[in-house]
C-alpha cells in the first residue's frame, strides 16, 4: 500500500485590483468641501498681495530708476540707473553716504539703548508682581497706561513736556535747583534731541516688553521656586537659573520684535519733532521719508529703503539660526 503525500499549498496574497486612472484617485482622495479653507484664506491673501507684496516690489523697481520731480509725473520717462542709487548711499565718502552712515549709526544707538532699557523696566515690573499681594491689580493697571494711551496722543503729550518755557521737565528741574530760570535747556534741538526721542520710546515701548514677560511668568511653575529657596537659592540665583531659562522662548520672541518695532520707528521722531528733526535725531526711517518725500528723490529713497530691508533680514536671520541652535544645545 503506497501512502502519497501532497505538499500544502500556500495561500499568496490576494489579487490587486486593477490600478485606477489618476484622476479618479484624486478624487477618492478628496474630502467634501475641501476647497472651503482655500476661499477663507482668499481675501486675506489678495489683500496682502496688494498691500505689501506689490508695493515691495514697485518700491524695488523704484530703486533702479532716477525717479525724482521732474519725471514723477511719467515714470517710464526717468532713466534707468542700475545700481546707481545703491553706489551712491553705500559711498560713504560722499555727502550723501555719509549722511545715510551717520543716520544709520544714530538708529543702532537708539536701538540698543530702548530695546535694552525696556526689557529690562518690564523684567523687572514682572518679576515683582509675579506674586500676589495688595495692590498689584492697581500697579498692573498702572504700568500699562503707556501702552493703552493712543500713540499720537502721548507723544503730543510728551512733546508739549519737553518745551523750554512752558514744559513740565524744566519746570520740575527748576524747582529742584537743577537749571535757572532763563536757561532751560532745549529737548527738541541740538544734542539733546536723541535722549527726548530715547525717553519717549521707552515710555511707549517698555509696557509691552512687561505684558509679555507678565504672561511668560505663568507658565513657569511655582513648584521650581519653592524647591530652589530649599536649596539655599537666594532671589537673585532664582531669577538667573529659574525664570531667565523658563522665559528663554518669550525672550526669543519679545528681543526680535522689538528690535524691528524700534529700529523701523517713524511715528515717534516724526510727531516729536514736527518733521524738522535736528542730525542727533535723524532717525532712519525719517531719513528715508525726507529724502523721498521732501527732496523728492524717490529713486534714492527706495534705494535706502531696500538697503534697509536687506539689512534687517541678514540680522533678522542671524539672530534666528543662533536662537535655535542654542534651543537645540540645550534640549
Amino acid at each position: 500500500m503506497t501512502v502519497t503525500t501532497e505538499k500544502p499549498t500556500i495561500a499568496g496574497p490576494p489579487a490587486r485590483p486593477a490600478a485606477s486612472s489618476g484622476s479618479q484617485r484624486a478624487k477618492k482622495r478628496r474630502l467634501p468641501g475641501w476647497w472651503l479653507p482655500l476661499v477663507l484664506i482668499a481675501p486675506a491673501v489678495v489683500l496682502e498681495l496688494l498691500i505689501h507684496v506689490a508695493p515691495m516690489l514697485v518700491g524695488i523697481w523704484m530703486s533702479f530708476i532716477k525717479l525724482t520731480q521732474l519725471y514723477i509725473a511719467n515714470w517710464s520717462a526717468a532713466p534707468f540707473l542700475g545700481f546707481g542709487n545703491y553706489s551712491v548711499s553705500l559711498d560713504f565718502s560722499g555727502p550723501q553716504g555719509a549722511a545715510l552712515l551717520q543716520s544709520f549709526l544714530t538708529t543702532c544707538l537708539f536701538t540698543i539703548v530702548v530695546v535694552g532699557v525696556s526689557w529690562s523696566f518690564g523684567m523687572a515690573a514682572a518679576v515683582a508682581l509675579q506674586r500676589s499681594f495688595f495692590g498689584r491689580g492697581v500697579l498692573r493697571t498702572l504700568f500699562l497706561i503707556p501702552y493703552a494711551v493712543p500713540m499720537y496722543a502721548g507723544i503730543i503729550a510728551w512733546k508739549f513736556m519737553f518745551q523750554q518755557q512752558t514744559g513740565v521737565i524744566n519746570h520740575v528741574l527748576t524747582s529742584l535747583h537743577l537749571t535757572s530760570a532763563g536757561h532751560e535747556p532745549f529737548w527738541l534741538i541740538g544734542s539733546n534731541a536723541l535722549p527726548s526721542v530715547i525717553i519717549v520710546a521707552i515710555w511707549r515701548t517698555w509696557p509691552f516688553a512687561f505684558l509679555m514677560l507678565m504672561a511668560g511668568l505663568q507658565s513657569i511653575p511655582e513648584d521650581l521656586y519653592e524647591a530652589a529657596a530649599l536649596d539655599g537659592a537666594k532671589p537673585f540665583r532664582q531669577w538667573r537659573s529659574v525664570t531667565l531659562p523658563g522665559l528663554g522662548g518669550v525672550n526669543r520672541v519679545l528681543l526680535l520684535v522689538l528690535f524691528l518695532w524700534t529700529f523701523n520707528d517713524f511715528n515717534t521722531p516724526f510727531i516729536l519733532f514736527g518733521g524738522n528733526e535736528p542730525p542727533a535725531g535723524d532717525l532712519i526711517s525719517i531719513h528715508i521719508y525726507n529724502t523721498s518725500f521732501v527732496n523728492l528723490n524717490f529713486g534714492f529713497g527706495s534705494a535706502m529703503s531696500v538697503l534697509l530691508l536687506l539689512f534687517l533680514l541678514v540680522v533678522t536671520g542671524i539672530y534666528l539660526f543662533i536662537s535655535n541652535r542654542r534651543s537645540d544645545d540645550n534640549a
